[in-house]
Formats: structure tokens, C-alpha cells, sequence
């Protein structure tokens, strides 16, 4: 069955490649502290209780090899171990006996005062079984508080029947040692495995740099700040930039025969055309008239087409940068010129660092006409201002203090070879022009009311980041 990314679905919104080296260092690194603590933790336990046991095991050594047999009655030693004097203190011995199926304390310590601590029927059943082996068992005290206890069967010379040795003592201090172990091991081991945890992503982020590096070298490229990957990458990633490299080799190769194939067919249609016109104009009358007119729809047509060819074959190679201001400034000194009777100012503002991902050639087609649009219906002032709109957009804004443009008649300026003033000199075609490869770039035209009193043009074009 494919992973959810494989099939096109993320398991967490898109996959990366870091997340998934984090996490699966992370579950491992847990599961080995978590693993870790817990045999630590039972180590601990064992080892505790195993000390507990051996000290339980003397006390009944201690017990047994003192007992003795007076007047048929057993004496236990002289034992001087203050806990098992004062009452209910939590250290206990008993010296028990079976007469039938009952069991009875021959003699026990004063710490249980009036209580006994008689074993379960399975536990003097396995004494019974291993003569002379300690058994342990837990238990609960006269003060319901946990007990760790030892029994023994025994016999003593001066009796037939076998009896039973028992000590016991509070096991809650080992219970507390046991959980603080527990808890230090684990503070100490989740601060470890924040560390591991740590240490992991600052060593995926690391591996991964050089990757990283390729990633932002690929997009220089393609936003046009360089041609090619020139970084030096270790050998896992130099085959995968080679290819890189020759894929955007091909691509430019691509580009470039398109262009060229561009050119060849502009050539190829528009001498013929040019021809026809010629002919055409020498020869007045109805059926030159039509000729002229087709031919030059037409050329129109060839114009339209192939400029949108040339647009989308930019669009497709690796992206050229073309900084924006001295675009602008070239152009506003010479429209200024051109204009010196009616337009006293191009006003433009641009910020230094401001690029155009496309050719040159193209953004000086676009801001040259609707800058040139301006300086022809404004009364002496034309406004234009480049600024970024986003880290990959930019906007041309273009105003004057013209007449203006009804809102009514806005898209009919878009048309081509719509004119709605013919004393204006030009053929029309400007803004059409303007809008194709605008589109072309996947930008965008819009016009409105400029607060100048005249026309606002706002143009969205890709920017070159950087």
C-alpha cells in the first residue's frame, strides 16, 4: 500500500523531508530512554528488594539458631534489636507451630503485641516443601502497612514436630526509595531525551544544509539572479546539479530555437504581406481597397500572435532579471522630449532594488506604451510609481491629469485597434498590446479613476526576487 504523500496526500499538510528525519530519530531516541528508565527503574527495584530479602534472611538465621526447647516449650533467643520491642514498630518475628490443621504462635516479638502474623495455607505449603529454604512473601502488618516477609520450616531436637520461623519488616522505606529512583531517572532521562531530541534536528538541519543550499540556487536561477548552479555539493547532491544544470541547458536551447523559429516565421509571412500591400495601394480601386484592409488584419494578427509566442517562450525558460528603474528613467527622459509642448514632468518613482522577471525588451514594450498613452491625453503631468505588491509581484501604476476615461468605455480601449479619439495620432493598438503580454507574464490590467483627474493604469507583473 503507497504512503498518503505518495498518493498525493500529505500526512500533515505537505511532506518534508525534515520533519520525517526528526520524527523518526525522536520515536526511536524516546523509545530507547522510555525502555531505558523502565529497566533502570525495575534493575533499582530488584536490587533493593534483593537487600531487603538478605537483611530479612539474617534476622531468621539470627531467630533460628537461638530458639530453644524448655519444659516442651520453645524459648526464643535474647534478641536486643530495638524495633522489635516497641509495639506496632514495623519489625516483627514469630515462631510458629501446627498442631493439625492449625497453626498457633509458640512465641513472637513484643512489636506485635496482640496480633500474630500467620502465613497463608500456600505459603507454609511451600516451607513445608524445602525444609530449612527461606520463603518470601508480602504481606500486611497490624497497621495495614506493607510487609516483606521470610518463613522457614525448622526442627529443634527436643520436639517431634516441625515448626515455623517467621520475620517481617515494613517494606515502605524501600517502596519510597524505589519511587524516588524512579522519579530522578526520570527527570534525568526526559532532559536527555530533550537533548537527544535537540541534537537530532540540529543535526538534520545541518546534513540537510547542502540541500537547502541547492534549493536557493535553484531559485536564483530561476528568478534570474544567476545562470547556473555553480555551489560545490557533496557526492550525493553533485549528479542531481549536473542534471540540474542540463536540463536547464535544454531548456534555454529549447527557448532559443523557439525564438529563433519566432523570427523566421515573422520574416517568412510579413514580406509577403508587405508585398501584397504594396501592390495593393499601387493599384487603387474596390478590390485593392479589401486587399489592404485583410492584409493589414492580417499583419495585425501575426503581430498578435507572434508577440504572445515570444512572451510565453520567456515565460518558460530560466528568468531573466531586469532591474526596473533604469527602465523607467530612460523612458521618462525620453517621453518628456518627445512631449516637451504639452507634458512638463514625467514624475516616476522606483525602488533602487526592484527587478522584472522577463527581458528587458518586454518591460520597455509595456511601460513605454501606457507611459506614452499618458503623455498623450495629459495636460502636463504624468504620474508613474513601481512598487512591490508581493515577494513575487510587483505593480506599474501609470496617472494623469487628462480627461479622463468613462468607466463605460474602459474595456473598449482593450480592444485591438480601438481608438475613441481620432485626433489623437496612433494606431490603437498600444493598450492591447499592453494587456496580451501583460497576460502573457500571468499579470494583470486594470484602469480606473486617476486623483490626478485623468486615468489610472495599474499593472501586476512578476518581480524578480532579490
Amino acid at each position: 500500500m503507497k504512503a498518503p504523500w505518495a498518493r498525493g496526500v500529505a500526512p500533515f499538510g505537505r511532506p518534508s523531508l525534515v520533519r520525517r528525519l526528526v520524527l523518526l530519530a525522536a520515536a526511536w531516541s524516546l523509545a530507547v530512554v522510555v525502555l531505558a528508565g523502565l529497566a533502570m527503574s525495575a534493575f533499582f527495584s530488584h536490587a533493593a528488594m534483593q537487600r531487603f530479602d538478605a537483611s530479612l534472611s539474617e534476622s531468621l538465621d539470627t531467630l533460628v539458631a537461638g530458639a530453644g526447647v524448655q519444659n516442651g516449650q520453645v524459648v526464643p533467643p535474647d534478641l536486643t534489636e530495638p524495633r522489635t520491642l516497641r509495639a506496632y514498630s514495623g519489625a516483627y518475628w514469630e515462631i510458629l507451630a501446627m498442631n493439625g490443621a492449625v497453626t498457633s504462635a509458640d512465641a513472637r516479638s513484643r512489636s506485635l503485641w496482640d496480633r500474630t502474623l500467620i502465613p497463608p495455607p500456600q505459603i507454609m505449603a511451600r516451607a513445608a516443601q524445602s525444609p530449612g529454604e527461606v520463603v518470601f512473601y508480602d504481606s500486611q502488618g497490624p497497621l495495614n502497612q506493607p510487609l516483606r516477609a521470610a518463613v522457614m520450616q525448622g526442627r529443634l531436637p527436643e520436639l517431634s514436630a516441625p515448626i515455623y520461623f517467621l520475620t517481617a519488616e515494613d517494606r515502605t522505606p524501600v517502596n519510597k526509595a524505589v519511587r524516588a529512583f524512579a522519579t530522578a531517572i526520570a527527570l534525568s532521562l526526559t532532559l536527555l531525551g530533550a537533548g537527544l531530541i535537540a541534537a537530532v534536528i540540529v543535526q538534520v538541519r545541518v546534513g540537510l544544509s547542502p540541500l537547502f543550499a541547492l534549493r536557493r540556487e535553484v531559485a536564483a536561477v530561476r528568478t534570474g539572479e544567476s545562470e547556473r548552479i555553480a555551489g560545490v555539493y557533496p557526492s550525493e547532491l553533485a549528479p542531481l546539479a549536473a542534471e540540474l544544470n542540463a536540463l536547464m541547458s535544454h531548456t534555454q536551447e529549447v527557448v532559443e530555437r523557439q525564438r529563433t523559429h519566432v523570427g523566421n516565421l515573422a520574416h517568412a509571412l510579413k514580406t509577403p504581406l508587405s508585398v501584397i500591400l504594396t501592390e495593393s495601394r499601387q493599384h487603387p480601386g474596390a478590390l485593392s481597397d479589401v486587399v489592404v484592409r485583410q492584409a493589414e488584419t492580417m499583419g495585425q494578427q501575426i503581430d498578435h500572435h507572434l508577440r504572445r509566442a515570444r512572451a510565453a517562450a520567456r515565460s518558460q525558460g530560466p528568468g531573466e532579471r531586469t532591474p526596473v528603474a533604469p527602465v523607467m528613467e530612460e523612458l521618462a527622459r525620453t517621453l518628456e522630449k518627445i512631449f516637451a509642448a504639452t507634458v512638463s514632468e514625467v514624475d516616476w518613482r522606483c525602488a533602487p532594488d526592484l527587478a522584472f522577471l522577463g527581458e528587458r525588451q518586454d518591460l520597455m514594450e509595456i511601460a513605454g506604451n501606457v507611459m506614452e498613452n499618458a503623455c498623450k491625453w495629459a495636460r502636463s503631468y504624468v504620474q508613474v510609481a513601481a512598487e512591490a505588491s508581493s515577494p513575487r509581484q510587483f505593480t506599474l501604476t501609470v496617472e494623469d491629469d487628462g480627461p479622463g476615461l468613462d468607466a463605460d468605455k474602459r474595456d473598449e480601449v482593450l480592444r485591438r485597434g480601438a481608438r475613441l479619439d481620432e485626433q489623437i495620432p496612433g494606431s490603437g493598438l498600444g493598450l492591447s498590446i499592453v494587456d496580451e503580454l501583460v497576460r502573457a507574464y500571468g499579470g494583470g490590467l486594470e484602469l480606473s479613476d486617476s486623483s490626478l483627474g485623468g486615468l489610472k493604469l495599474v499593472i501586476t507583473l512578476p518581480r524578480a526576487e532579490g
